[in-house]
């Protein structure tokens, strides 16, 4: 009985996930020319359904040579997948559509940073993500 509140708990949680993820971490790869090993930001998920959070205002940084971007956003994602601090999380916003899903901005994404994330519900899990950019 339990489990099936949860899931349908989780059901209605997933219809508001409109946006898609990329989570990327620094993995070894060797270079085949010239056999040397680095480490290189690596895709782990790809076009993951997620929803995308603000949770703070934007810092403004401006000075009179840059820009400065800084502001905290929160991640929701299924329960089941891991995210580590550190990842980079690349999101595109998008929406629902008769024929699927559609990115709201063509071409446009986000890049954020993933800090600890908190220990996942039954239903979902919130991961706090960090911006730093600028413009």
């Amino acid at each position: 009985m339990v489990a099936l509140i949860f899931t349908k708990h989780r059901r209605a949680i997933e219809r508001m996930y409109t946006d898609r993820c990329t989570i990327s971490r620094p993995e070894k790869v060797k270079d085949p020319v010239t056999k040397e090993t680095k480490e290189d930001m690596q895709p782990v998920l790809v076009a993951v359904p997620c929803r995308l959070s603000q949770s703070g205002l934007a810092k403004n940084d401006q000075s009179d040579a840059q820009n400065d971007i800084r502001y905290e956003a929160k991640l929701f994602i299924a329960p089941e997948l891991e995210i580590r601090q550190g990842d980079q999380v690349d999101v595109i916003r998008g929406v629902h559509t008769a024929s699927g899903w559609e990115p709201l901005a063509e071409g446009r994404t986000w890049r954020f940073q993933a800090g600890e994330p908190f220990p996942p519900y039954s239903t979902h899990q919130e991961v706090s993500l960090q911006r730093r950019d600028w413009a």
